[in-house]
């Protein structure tokens, strides 16, 4: 009896511990301690949320603002334009400027990378002007851009992101500004860079060196991350832009790449230099716990596929692309998958044609789903459908049958009443 206790013990301690140690790694996310109030990580590539802590949250952005100022600078103007600063920039400018001067002619390019790297405001201004002929209409336009790309919480008053409490996003919304803006050439050549140099014009006699605040592309500052002092300049870091006002206190929106991850992490709301801090706990989080696996492949055999109708009764069904997710380090073989199949499909069917799909899901966690297409053309078999079609009216040989039965059944009716009276008549000569 001792020794079944004991090994009853024994059971019980290494279930507890087993449910100790789960606990412990389905919890490791929320134990990251951030300053900020606001913060997510994502997989640039899908979209994949990592990790988040009130992702939704509305909190003023501020310089983080000018990523969406950067995406229509890019979509809308010319980089090669020649823009004019009038009176109404200098006028409304405030903050990190680069010194712009009423009648002052720029590049394009250049008031471009003084927004992403100096994070200066008058270049917003300069530029929303540019595009749109004012600042309000730019505005419009940023505030479009934004409910297109997904950003529904998000509201823009100003195109440098000067403190006004109705100018909002939240962390999640930034993120989708990120990973859109990160898909683009010349935003990604920018704000990858620290420092840009703006040639002398028709109103400075000198030229203008510009520094990016965003210290993770260079500063070999000592911050404290979980007990540890390291350098502020982080691992594969390239981009994208930092903000600050006493609203808004510490914003960091970055980019980072590790091999085959890419991953964005955004902090609102930080204290101080611990937005850095809260940023290396995210990137680190990101690299250390998942891995990009596809878990789909382009060309993938899923299944024959009845076809109604066709020339050929099957048809092969492939994937149509590759699905590349991340997932936690060690968990590839757990991933479930789910095949769907449209229903009832007729000949004619076209070569690529999407006749299904698969999802994938960890957990029960959906990942992602992959299309299934044809890998040939089926004709209609004209045959059977000749046949189909007479058979179709069924119900027209149906009637017709029971009218010819009627009218039979009459006939020989009246047959017998012919027959009758006839007899009738026989038996009867008098009448």
């Amino acid at each position: 009896m001792l020794f079944r206790s004991g090994s009853c013990l024994k059971k019980i301690i290494s279930i507890v511990l087993l449910l100790l140690l789960t606990t412990y790694n389905i919890s490791f996310a929320d134990e990251l301690k951030l300053s900020g109030e606001g913060a997510i990580l994502i997989d640039r590539d899908t979209g994949q949320i990592l990790y988040e802590k009130n992702p939704h949250m509305k909190l003023q952005p501020a310089s983080t603002t000018k990523i969406m100022t950067g995406i229509l600078a890019i979509e809308k103007g010319n980089i090669n334009d020649i823009a004019t600063i009038d009176e109404e920039v200098v006028n409304l400018t405030d903050g990190s400027h680069i010194a712009l001067e009423p009648g002052e002619q720029i590049k394009f390019e250049d008031l471009l990378n003084a927004l992403l790297i100096e994070s200066a405001n008058d270049a917003a201004l300069a530029i929303a002007k540019h595009i749109s002929g004012s600042i309000d209409e730019f505005v419009k336009l940023m505030n479009a851009k934004a409910k297109e790309i997904g950003a529904l919480n998000t509201n823009f008053v100003n195109p440098n992101g000067l403190p006004d409490e109705n100018h909002v996003t939240t962390a999640y919304d930034l993120s989708l500004m990120a990973k859109y803006a990160m898909k683009n050439d010349t935003f990604r050549q920018i704000v990858c860079n620290y420092t840009y140099t703006i040639p002398e014009t028709n109103k400075k006699n000198e030229a203008r060196y510009l520094k990016s605040a965003n210290r993770l592309l260079y500063s070999n500052q000592k911050i404290n991350v979980n007990g540890k002092m390291v350098p502020i300049k982080y691992e594969g870091v390239n981009g994208i832009k930092t903000g600050y006002t006493v609203a808004a206190q510490n914003c960091l929106v970055a980019s980072a790449e590790r091999g085959n991850q890419r991953l964005i992490a955004v902090v609102l709301k930080a204290n101080g230099r611990e937005v850095y801090a809260d940023i290396h706990k995210l990137l680190n989080y990101g690299f250390n716990n998942y891995e990009k696996a596809t878990i789909a492949f382009k060309d993938q055999f899923i299944n024959n596929i009845d076809i109604i109708d066709g020339v050929s009764p099957l048809v092969a069904g492939i994937l149509k692309d590759n699905l590349c997710v991340s997932i936690p380090k060690g968990s590839l073989d757990k991933i479930d998958k789910r095949i769907s199949i449209d229903d009832d499909i007729e000949a004619p069917v076209e070569k690529d044609q999407i006749l299904g799909k698969v999802e994938y899901y960890l957990e029960g966690q959906f990942l992602g789903q992959a299309d299934i297409i044809s890998t040939l053309s089926v004709e209609k078999n004209l045959k059977v459908d000749t046949v189909n079609k007479i058979f179709s009216k069924w119900y027209i040989f149906v009637i017709a049958l029971l009218v010819m039965i009627r009218i039979g059944t009459i006939a020989k009716q009246r047959q017998r009443k012919k027959r009758r009276n006839s007899l009738y008549k026989a038996h009867n000569p008098l009448q």
